[in-house]
């Protein structure tokens, strides 16, 4: 799904007046401020705005969910697995598509005109469950939450040291929409996954102090 309009074709009054040639556009609006890829000559131009559809969507965080609505281009095809910024009153939010309805129910891939709601989840910042195995017999299995961004990689093998916590990485559980993968759980040293695609990871406890809320 398209983001934002970032490059544009129009003539360039500077070496191509006749031909479009791809523009950066430096700033939006109806008579709007570009630069030529071609010689890099900075000129004013009209800029057709895109037709778009107005469409409901529902994101997803933390166990919560809210809707609210985005405008998209009027021909874009969608599909789950997709990830785009929504803009909403409350802030700028990183999404992935986990589901889109269409008449008469659920499917993985729709046009824009067929579409009636997006189902997302916030991939941008995220909160990882973690199961921590006890280091001795005398302590027991805890679990913990951490908040990290989506891209933050976590490896099997890798002892981590964050939020006053420290454990080795054994095993990811990743979600269901987690592409890319071949596989629904790492247990193999040197597997990577991503935050956002992490549904529980496990690992044994190598903190030398009590765990406490943060």
């Amino acid at each position: 799904m398209s983001q934002s309009t970032e490059r544009v074709g129009t003539p360039c009054p500077a070496c191509s007046p006749d031909t479009p040639v791809v523009h950066e556009v430096l700033k939006a609006g109806g008579q709007a401020t570009v630069r030529c890829g071609e010689c890099g000559h900075v000129h004013k131009t009209r800029l057709e705005e895109p037709d778009t559809e107005e469409r409901d969507v529902i994101v997803s965080q933390d166990g919560d969910s809210f809707s609210t609505t985005t405008e998209i281009p009027a021909g874009e095809r969608l599909a789950v697995g997709e990830e785009f910024v929504l803009d909403t009153p409350e802030a700028l939010l990183t999404v992935r598509i986990t589901s889109l309805e269409v008449e008469g129910g659920r499917t993985d891939n729709a046009s824009v005109e067929a579409l009636e709601t997006v189902w997302t989840r916030v991939v941008g910042n995220v909160g990882v469950d973690v199961t921590l195995n006890p280091s001795n017999g005398d302590d027991e299995t805890r679990g913990i939450e951490l908040r990290v961004p989506g891209d933050f990689e976590f490896t099997v093998g890798e002892r981590v040291e964050m939020a006053d916590e420290e454990f080795t990485v054994k095993g990811i559980h990743l979600r269901p929409d987690a592409t890319g993968y071949g596989f629904d759980h790492l247990d193999h040293e040197g597997d990577m996954a991503f935050a956002k695609d992490v549904n529980r990871m496990y690992a044994d406890d190598e903190s030398s102090s009590a765990w406490s809320v943060w």
